[in-house]
């Protein structure tokens, strides 16, 4: 049975406009305090908050981070605000998605492995899935993790060809690198050649970024660490949105990703 299947592409107007009504994009639900917050705890080198890329003594100032998030992410530039809304720049926003699609072009056309994952289950999942089938379609190699591999106190699943973090009796939200790092680990010593590219979320991305696996990604602005990963060059692309809206507001974005990469879009499971 189809889930939320993606509709015609639409055009990069319509599509910044649907970004923006939906808040995926524009005045976002993060607020500034806790975008703040993030950057500073990034910067003091908390490595929850590095999303599994090492990222050493090169961003240890908050100024630096919020610069960068201002660049890369459109938050709000002027320092002095602290508190209240914060946005993300909707054309930035398709900037990465154009970019993304390149990548994705790219592994079917070399017939890649790929592997996909999400640490949002409840919003993300509904564009990986979609993803998963236009690949597998295409002829690219969709990678399922190993049986039985844990983290974090849960089991490593996949559906629909996306792998997540299952706890309690249900998928969970997760930043954590170490269900990433089990199944990399798992495959390396299974003998097993790893992804030539990875699409994914926080720490799941993180992490394949910081084993010099070709990442792409996706970002929302109280998450830096993957877009410092990109100025790095460890991150091949990160797609600023709000990373956790109903799930079918993000079926034009996933059309208009589909059509930027040539392939047609899929609403099979």
């Amino acid at each position: 049975m189809p889930m939320d299947p993606a509709p015609v592409a639409p055009s990069r107007q319509d599509l910044a406009a649907h970004l923006i009504r939906t808040r995926i994009a524009g005045d976002v639900a993060t607020s500034r305090e806790n975008n703040l917050d993030h950057y500073r705890a990034l910067a003091e080198g908390n490595r929850y908050f590095w999303l599994g890329l090492d990222l050493g003594d090169r961003w240890t100032d908050p100024g630096d981070v919020l610069e960068l998030m201002v660049e890369r992410c459109g938050v709000i530039a002027d320092p002095a605000h602290r508190f209240g809304q914060d946005t993300i720049d909707a054309e930035l926003t398709i900037d990465a998605l154009d970019r993304m699609g390149e990548a994705l072009h790219k592994a079917v056309r070399n017939g890649s492995r790929v592997l996909l994952a999400t640490g949002h289950p409840a919003g993300m999942f509904a564009v990986h899935h979609e993803l998963a089938a236009a690949l597998r379609d295409a002829g690219c190699a969709v990678l399922a993790p190993a049986e039985h591999l844990y983290a974090d106190g849960g089991e490593i699943r996949q559906l629909a060809g996306v792998s997540m973090l299952h706890r309690g009796g249900g998928l969970v939200h997760t930043h954590s690198p170490d269900p990433m790092e089990q199944i990399l680990d798992a495959l390396e010593r299974d003998g097993e050649p790893l992804p030539d590219l990875v699409i994914a979320d926080h720490g799941w991305a993180g992490c394949a970024g910081g084993r010099g696996l070709e990442t792409v990604g996706f970002a929302d602005c109280n998450d830096p660490a993957l877009f410092v990963g990109e100025a790095e060059g460890r991150i091949l692309v990160s797609v600023p949105l709000d990373d956790n809206v109903a799930p079918h507001y993000y079926a034009p974005m996933t059309a208009y990703l589909l059509d930027a990469a040539g392939l047609a879009p899929s609403s099979r499971v």
